[in-house]
């Protein structure tokens, strides 16, 4: 069993305490430790408390983090694009329609399931039973660079550099509409949509601090190819942020219903090309590019040719 123990500062006064672990244990998500918080593994003061807890000056938490659970995912022989492979780590080039990992009712398919057929079930246990292995997520319909974790102490250090901002990512995506400027930044902070559960949203009452920095490639009338490098990885963080300033991706029927193209998209125009860290046991700075999925080429193409 993992344990964390914390010491509240004056400056933490009033924050929720799933918030505050979620942030100072970035490994962690908030969905399972409010979980922890349920099954009262979360202490204040050797007290268990709710997840809605507000934090006071002096208060001491202890968090335990029982072992995981053995794993009921079933492992599968699905065709694994690996840009690089050693003995604590591996990165995949995710390919469009793929689920990252399990969720309720969907346990096959996934990347989870060919990575564990892959490593024969040697990944990192921290983030649970439905997500061995895995740090930092890209959507399903999104392609990319995407790190694996065999074991806790790689996992445990790849989530400080998260949280640190310190892992390089940068992506490309195709936009609707034309950029006045050639560079620029957006801020906001991303949490839950009020309404729709299913979609994020700039959120300035729960949401967490975002930053996307984006530059202009190409230009194509009503259209825009555009490199965003990420300071921070909120769920569907550039999506949102693009919508939000009037440039929603290319396909993305979820933050731009209403959209009409006749490309034939299968979900956002959205890869995860650059990806570099510092490789917590070879101590030294690695970077890897997934090179464009052949929709994609194809895309550009059509689009430089119209």
């Amino acid at each position: 069993m993992n344990e964390y123990e914390f010491l509240i500062k004056e400056e933490k006064e009033a924050e929720r305490i799933d918030k505050f672990l979620s942030e100072a244990i970035g490994d962690l998500s908030r969905s399972f430790l409010q979980k922890l918080l349920k099954e009262q593994q979360v202490m204040v003061n050797e007290k268990p408390v709710k997840a809605n807890y507000r934090l006071r000056t002096g208060d001491r938490i202890r968090v335990c983090v029982p072992p995981c659970e053995e794993l009921n995912i079933e492992p599968e022989n699905i065709p694994l694009d690996i840009l690089y492979e050693d003995e604590d780590l591996l990165v995949i080039n995710k390919p469009k329609g793929m689920v990252v990992h399990p969720s309720a009712g969907h346990t096959s398919h996934t990347l989870v399931n060919g990575v564990l057929y892959h490593c024969q079930g040697n990944l990192s246990g921290i983030n649970g039973v439905l997500r061995p292995g895995i740090v930092h997520r890209i959507d399903k319909d999104t392609t990319g660079a995407l790190v694996i974790c065999k074991n806790d102490l790689v996992h445990r250090e790849l989530a400080e550099q998260l949280k640190e901002h310190t892992i390089k990512r940068r992506y490309r995506a195709i936009v609707l509409g034309n950029f006045k400027e050639e560079e620029g930044t957006v801020e906001g902070p991303i949490g839950r949509h009020p309404v729709d559960r299913k979609k994020m949203a700039i959120n300035y009452k729960n949401g967490k601090d975002a930053v996307t920095h984006y530059r202009v490639l190409e230009r194509f009338g009503n259209y825009s190819y555009i490199e965003c490098r990420l300071e921070t990885g909120r769920t569907h963080q550039i999506r949102v942020h693009m919508t939000s300033i009037g440039h929603p991706l290319l396909g993305d029927l979820v933050y731009a219903p209403s959209q009409k193209n006749g490309f034939h998209l299968q979900g956002q125009t959205l890869h995860a090309q650059i990806l570099g860290f510092y490789h917590p046991v070879q101590k030294k700075y690695m970077e890897f590019e997934a090179p464009l999925p052949d929709y994609f080429v194809k895309l550009l193409k059509n689009l430089r040719n119209r």
